[in-house]
């Protein structure tokens, strides 16, 4: 494989036409990429799916060197240089799961300078062995991927990540890129911090991803909801998220008793499963995949049409992230939500249980942003790119409460009802028990207390329980009742109820959304295909399947399902052609381009018929 692929021929751009086969740069890139050529330290912001890699990836094969790329997974390093090799990048990665001959031919290839990138984990680049291997060679650049690991105010943090900050001693000439999709402006400073980043070239790029759309829907009988979001989506591949193995593995069964296609994934299942389980999602021998967070930090698909938290994230950050998987290639993707009062119950107690301090401050903080996220009536895109410091000047028109916004009622009487009732109980009691006693539940318990007798029993009896929780869920985050997780979740009221109970202020609230929305996203005229469009696109699928088979990579390796779509749109007969659609170049036209044209050619010769 030949070093520096059109590396003299126009520069950044070139590499980014003929390698990689774009056109245009995104925004930010070409200029995160002149200050890695010019030498500058970087510290990058993108979300997920804006183009991170290419921002250290030009610049490696242009500098003279290897760059080297701290990487959290493996299997993240192993998409990542499969897709390079695929374009004909000499890079290769070097870790824990490799055996002794293909080490050290790895190794052997760096000292040759014969690679332009090499993958490495973070343990195994602060290694004494390595760290000392690398000193006496031409290091390109280091590009920190996932660098909110460093951070103890991020979500993620990793302590061995947090050792990388001796790099800027050990070699001051080389440019350090920091790269991450999810970081608060606390989280930022302190990357910078930890790396002595501090005189690095900022590129904050935004959170948005206007190509996905948010939607919350209240809990109701989840599986239910889930089946019938399936219903809708049976073509499209995606990601179930639940927060416990049992739910991981239950959710499962019961998918595959349905005959969804789907597998289980989290951290107690052996290696061996869990790299089987990514290897069929990625070649799309899997349509779901249900996971706790264990699943995802690697996950390069670009074809992931949806993701679905079937419970509550505990942070706004995790849920960004774990979105931000869907829709990589640009097109149409869709996050659900489904949202329950005992979401937050069980995230506050696993909170509260923590031994120090600070932190339950921190994730108590977090975990309030994400209820205040998923309760909100009004634009979440505004709420989401709101908490990362990024606001959003209109709704956004793509996510559930801009378009089909909740109804909101005068919810003054149902509050003081509430409120009251809470009080009568003696604010000692849980949701539960309150909305018992609201409803008039005839129980031995609240019998046994004397709660049967109070003025506030039964005068709920026209809302059902779903109701009385969404009210009561909604009074806490205004703030009028306040639940202490560490004395059995028990209700009470704050200062500010007490203007509502005496008659001076009005509470309005919005009505919880029964079930799921039907109908799947449609924000993008990029989904609509013509009959004659859509049978070749799904013939060019077939061929790519075929390839990737024989190569023994992922379809998306070979060409995204994007670069499909144009090619079923636009019908290029020829090199030239093909060429010019965003994705082919130079290396996959050369491997590939003929395979495609005559798939091409052969749609367009039934066509004429």
């Amino acid at each position: 494989m030949q070093r520096r692929t059109g590396a003299t021929e126009g520069g950044a751009r070139g590499i980014l036409r003929r390698v990689f086969g774009y056109p245009t740069f995104r925004p930010h890139q070409e200029e995160i990429i002149k200050d890695l050529l010019d030498g500058h330290d970087v510290f990058v912001l993108m979300p997920t799916g804006g183009g991170k890699s290419l921002c250290y990836q030009v610049p490696a094969i242009l500098r003279a060197g290897t760059a080297i790329v701290v990487s959290p997974l493996i299997s993240l390093m192993k998409d990542q240089v499969d897709a390079l090799l695929a374009n004909g990048v000499a890079a290769a990665c070097y870790n824990s799961s490799m055996d002794a001959d293909s080490a050290r031919r790895t190794l052997a290839k760096l000292h040759a300078g014969e690679l332009d990138l090499l993958y490495v984990s973070p343990e195994r680049v602060m290694s004494g062995g390595f760290m000392n291997r690398l000193a006496g060679l031409d290091v390109a650049l280091f590009a920190i991927d996932e660098a909110h690991c460093v951070s103890q105010w991020g979500h993620d943090f990793r302590p061995e990540y947090a050792a990388l900050s001796v790099l800027r001693d050990r070699f001051p000439g080389t440019p350090i890129a920091a790269l991450t999709a999810t970081a608060d402006p606390q989280t930022r400073a302190d990357i910078l911090t930890v790396l002595g980043l501090e005189d690095a070239r900022v590129h904050v790029t935004g959170f948005d991803r206007p190509n996905i759309r948010y939607r919350v829907s209240e809990k109701s009988r989840p599986f239910e909801q889930l089946m019938r979001f399936l219903a809708e989506r049976r073509d499209d591949a995606g990601i179930v998220y639940a927060l416990s193995r049992k739910k991981v593995e239950s959710v499962t069964e019961r998918l595959r008793a349905e005959g969804v296609v789907a597998a289980a994934y989290h951290a107690g299942l052996d290696s061996t499963t869990r790299s089987s389980v990514q290897e069929r999602f990625l070649r799309d021998e899997l349509r779901v995949v249900v996971a706790t967070v264990a699943f995802g930090m690697g996950i390069d698909k670009p074809n992931v049409r949806f993701v679905v938290h079937y419970d509550m994230p505990r942070h706004i950050e995790g849920y960004y992230q774990e979105t931000g998987r869907a829709g990589r290639d640009g097109l149409p993707a869709e996050a659900l939500l489904l949202f329950g009062a005992q979401d937050i119950v069980t995230a506050r107690s696993l909170i509260d249980n923590g031994s120090n301090a600070d932190q339950v401050r921190i994730e108590s903080h977090k975990l309030n942003a994400m209820v205040g996220f998923a309760e909100s009536l009004g634009c979440r895109r505004r709420v989401l790119l709101g908490y990362f410091g990024e606001p959003l000047d209109d709704d956004c028109g793509n996510c559930d409460t801009c378009l089909d916004p909740p109804e909101r009622f005068d919810a003054t009487e149902d509050a003081r009802k509430a409120l009251s009732c809470i009080y009568r109980v003696g604010q000692r009691f849980g949701m539960k028990h309150v909305i018992d006693v609201l409803r008039g539940a005839d129980s031995g318990r609240i019998r046994t207390l004397g709660h049967h007798r109070l003025s506030t029993y039964g005068i709920g009896a026209d809302k059902s329980a779903a109701e009385w929780s969404s009210v009561l869920r909604q009074l806490i985050h205004h703030g009028l009742v306040e639940q202490d997780i560490a004395n059995y979740s028990v209700l009470r009221l704050t200062a500010a109820a007490r203007p509502v109970l005496r008659g001076e202020a009005k509470i309005i609230l919005g009505r919880p959304r029964k079930g799921v929305r039907h109908g799947r996203a449609s924000n993008d005229d990029r989904l609509s295909l013509t009959p004659r469009e859509q049978s070749l696109y799904e013939a060019l699928r077939a061929t790519r399947t075929q390839i990737a088979k024989a190569n023994s990579v992922p379809p998306y390796v070979v060409f995204s399902d994007a670069t499909l779509w144009q090619m079923a749109r636009e019908r290029p007969l020829d090199d030239g052609s093909l060429l010019a659609i965003s994705g082919v170049g130079n290396h996959k036209l050369e491997k590939y381009g003929a395979a495609f044209l005559a798939t091409i050619r052969e749609s367009s010769k039934h066509g004429a018929h």
